[in-house]
């Protein structure tokens, strides 16, 4: 079962990524401190930053009150977005773009 991670930045309160965990994500991201999480796409466990170096160190984890979601409370590293803005929540509905960019995604994903 899958269910929905939230990342928020531990000291600005500022929401960076939505992902899923399963049993072995939430595991994982409690026994090392770094945020597991299961991708969709490929199928697999992954660890955030594993191929960009920008890594999230997991501060606190809650879950909310029906106990189907967790909210990661971390230290960001770099940017969290792979598109390089250090949220993935960088744009407006109407798409105008109102977040930082960070990095170049080329320059990390190759």
């Amino acid at each position: 079962m899958l269910i929905p991670a939230i990342a928020q930045d531990a000291r600005s309160g500022e929401v960076l990524m939505l992902a899923y965990m399963n049993e072995e994500a939430l595991k994982k991201t409690r026994e090392t401190g770094r945020a597991h999480y299961w991708s969709r796409s490929r199928k697999k466990l992954w660890l955030k930053g594993e191929s960009s170096g920008h890594f999230q160190r997991v501060k606190e984890i809650r879950i909310d009150c029906d106990q189907d979601a967790v909210l990661l409370l971390i230290e960001q590293e770099g940017g969290a977005c792979h598109t390089g803005y250090r949220s993935c929540f960088y744009r407006t509905i109407e798409g105008d773009v109102v977040g930082e960019k960070v990095f170049d995604p080329g320059d990390v994903y190759k």
